[in-house]
């Protein structure tokens, strides 16, 4: 017997969200660990806030959005909200009821900006990895370091002289704009859209872009990203960088550290021995010679870096093509190096629902 289509409009619902919810639904575990990341930072969410006036969003909600932004690769916030609007599987992860009004996306910017200037996601970023030490998946021994080029939100249209000039004008509001002949540099010229972005080539035969260098420190036990910052893209930013990040790890016992041929330098190679690190760096022969010899390359370690090492590539994939920042949605040295942090964080908690045990 056929069905009739009825579409009758309920007014009450006796069914709750969190029921509607596979109790094997991936976003069950993510959840677990972000949830207990939040209770960490609860003591430092007071200090944002003061204790009268109208409530704002709270900001544990405010970071599980965020979150479900980068795992769902959400191309904007104004699409976040939308999604939120009508999603029940959005909603029970950021917290939301069923009658519970959406924030405005202006609302919801305003917020967020509240948690950039309390360095909320570096705070993030660290409970998580508390979380991954407390399970005893990470170690202080054997680490990797990689820089990407982060691709800016600004054209080269907008990479003009650093001297006051007049835009061009023919073509409307998309001139028409010829760059052949003109010797452009970033010394010379800086994008009036980003002036924190600066012309970069990543490798011989590519495009220069404007962008900025994100870097990470991931450790090999797990593959885990341990340590992130973002740098202005020059020449020396990747191996300066590094490290900046391999002096944060504690403690002063004997370590290595992987990486590709870019860094193969004397000055890279001595700066690590000085901190008693060993390079397991990838050799870089074509042309030169390398800074390191058979004293290093010779030994199982060594190998077994080279290996681990691309895992780091995973990272950097995950975070471009999920996490959205194959191309930057913002502008500014600061707002970039807070959503390069967080979207660290939400690669480290992605992986972590597949390292830790299942739980009932």
């Amino acid at each position: 017997m056929r069905g009739a289509d009825d579409q009758p409009g309920s007014m009450f619902s006796y069914i709750s969200p969190e029921a509607r919810v596979p109790s094997d639904h991936p976003l069950r575990a993510i959840r677990h660990i972000t949830d207990r990341a939040l209770a960490r930072l609860s003591p430092r969410f007071d200090t944002l806030y003061i204790r009268f006036g109208r409530p704002s969003i709270p900001p544990e909600r405010l970071l599980r959005a965020l979150l479900l932004q980068a795992i769902y690769s959400v191309r904007s916030e104004r699409q976040l909200m939308e999604q939120l609007d009508y999603n029940i599987l959005f909603r029970w992860f950021v917290g939301l009821g069923m009658d519970d009004p959406v924030w405005s996306a202006t609302t919801f910017t305003k917020n967020r900006d509240r948690l950039l200037a309390g360095d909320i996601a570096q705070a993030f970023f660290e409970a998580v990895l508390i979380h991954a030490d407390t399970e005893r998946l990470l170690s202080d021994e054997h680490f990797t370091v990689d820089g990407t080029l982060l691709e800016a939100w600004a054209s080269h249209k907008s990479f003009r002289p650093r001297q006051d000039d007049p835009p061009p004008t023919a073509g409307g509001g998309n001139p028409t704009v010829d760059f052949r002949g003109q010797r452009r540099t970033n010394e010379t010229h800086q994008s009036r859209t980003d002036p924190d972005a600066r012309l970069y080539k990543k490798a011989r035969g590519r495009e220069a872009r404007l962008g900025y260098l994100g870097h990470v420190l991931m450790e090999h036990r797990s593959g885990l990203i341990v340590n992130t910052t973002v740098t202005p893209a020059d020449g020396h930013g990747e191996r300066d960088a590094a490290l900046v990040m391999i002096e944060t790890v504690p403690g002063r016992h004997r370590m290595t550290v992987a990486a590709d041929k870019g860094y193969d330098t004397r000055d890279f190679v001595a700066g690590l021995r000085a901190m008693t690190v060993t390079p397991h760096i990838a050799q870089h022969t074509t042309g030169r010679r390398s800074a390191l010899d058979a004293r290093t390359t010779r030994h199982a370690g060594y190998a077994v870096s080279q290996r681990k090492r691309k895992l780091v590539e995973q990272g950097f994939g995950w975070m471009k093509t999920i996490g959205g920042l194959k191309k930057l949605r913002h502008r500014g040295g600061p707002l970039v190096t807070w959503n390069f942090t967080f979207t660290a964080a939400a690669y480290n908690i992605v992986r972590l629902r597949r390292l830790l045990p299942v739980t009932a």
